[in-house]
């Protein structure tokens, strides 16, 4: 996976790509600064979200979703461990479960 660009790389793009003059297209900043367009088009429509508070996914949120999707997975797998736990201890204890002799020998 490559390198990302650095944050301040990123924003002097983003800004000069915003306040270009009409009529020039993204596809020639983007070779100007040696980038693909796409991903040119990526960076300036996530500023646009963080900036702006447009309907999408801020870097924040989307970080903070992904974290509380791995402790929600966590959660779930304990509750697992859990379940099973219980019902391991609930089938030892049910009426006509005969124990095994060394168990009978030590009552």
């Amino acid at each position: 996976m490559p390198m990302p660009y650095p944050h301040e790389f990123r924003g002097d793009v983003v800004h000069i790509a915003a306040n270009r003059d009409p009529g020039v297209p993204l596809r020639q900043i983007a070779a100007g600064f040696g980038i693909s367009e796409t991903c040119l088009q990526n960076w300036v429509r996530q500023a646009a979200v963080e900036t702006s508070g447009k309907p999408d996914v801020t870097k924040a949120e989307a970080e903070e979703t992904r974290e509380l999707r791995k402790r929600v997975r966590l959660l779930e797998q304990e509750n697992e461990v859990r379940r099973r736990a219980a019902s391991f201890f609930v089938q030892a204890h049910l009426p006509g479960n005969v124990l095994p002799a060394r168990d009978r020998a030590r009552r």
